[in-house]
């Protein structure tokens, strides 16, 4: 592991641990270079789809632009980055054993339903713009459904 600060390859690992639900392991290392400590993530590398795009484009599913997504749709709201994580990590897990394909509307309403029972806000500020919504009505529509969905919780 190449030291992230003066970019000696020679560490030792101070510190290991699993995390997320043991599906990552958490290593803590100390550069022999420099003395400083940096934290590395391991998991294991399943073979993802590729995304269909709107366009029919094809590239490979990315985890991070999931989580970004997220972190737009719940910027300024209290939502802790680790619920966002574990819903990124649940739609990772769920294309994980599918298709070797999918289309990005499939991720997208997967985001969707995650936003729907983390934070209503959110939900309607990424429906707002992964839906497109052309006039006031469609956000409209999309709020009665929100409405309707919590009633019958």
């Amino acid at each position: 592991m190449r030291c992230p600060f003066c970019g000696n390859i020679e560490d030792k690992v101070v510190d290991t641990r699993p995390s997320d639900g043991d599906q990552v392991i958490r290593r803590r290392r100390e550069c022999i270079g420099c003395g400083r400590r940096f934290t590395t993530y391991e998991r294991v590398d399943e073979v993802l789809p590729l995304v269909i795009k709107k366009d029919g484009r094809r590239e490979p599913f990315d985890r991070a632009k999931v989580l970004a997504g997220f972190k737009k749709a719940c910027s300024k709201r209290p939502v802790p980055v680790e619920v966002m994580e574990q819903a990124a990590d649940r739609i990772e897990r769920s294309l994980e054993a599918g298709d070797k394909e999918i289309p990005s509307s499939r991720i997208g309403d997967a985001v969707m339903d995650a936003l729907r029972e983390i934070d209503e806000v959110a939900y309607v500020r990424f429906a707002s713009v992964y839906r497109s919504f052309r006039d006031v009505n469609e956000l409209m529509d999309t709020l009665k459904t929100l409405v309707d969905h919590r009633g019958r919780k």
